[in-house]
């Protein structure tokens, strides 16, 4: 009986659970799914870019989320940000090949709200007509 590897065994389960309240999964998929989120991933799979690129590209961000969730992004390993020794120093985002994955689910996530917000918003006002 080896009761030192079912508990190590039942550690890795929790820890990759994200329906666990302390799964470090959970957080990631908080920073992934944030106001933010989704758009910044979505906007990097189109390529590096600088920090004015990305907060132009995404409509309405401010520059001190943009640049709070950058750091988050950076931090999780799905976000890479090279500095070029410039004055001023040039800053560019790029996705590293986890963030490449992941961008690329959530690529599919945005064009498929693309493609269905017609019904949704339809949805929304039959809704909203029988209240």
């Amino acid at each position: 009986m080896n009761v030192g590897s079912e508990v190590d065994d039942d550690k890795a389960v929790a820890m990759s659970d994200a329906f666990t309240a302390d799964c470090p999964a959970r957080t990631v998929l908080n920073h992934v799914s944030s106001r933010w989120g989704v758009l910044i991933l979505a906007s990097l799979q189109e390529g590096p870019m600088r920090f004015y690129v990305l907060r132009n590209r995404i409509g309405g961000i401010s520059e001190k989320m943009l640049s709070q969730n950058l750091r988050v992004f950076v931090r999780d390993g799905l976000i890479a940000r090279e500095v070029e020794a410039t004055v001023p120093p040039q800053v560019t985002y790029s996705l590293t090949p986890i963030g490449r994955e992941l961008a690329a689910t959530l690529g599919g996530l945005v064009e498929w709200i693309t493609y269905r917000i017609g019904d949704i918003v339809a949805a929304r006002e039959r809704h909203d007509e029988e209240k």
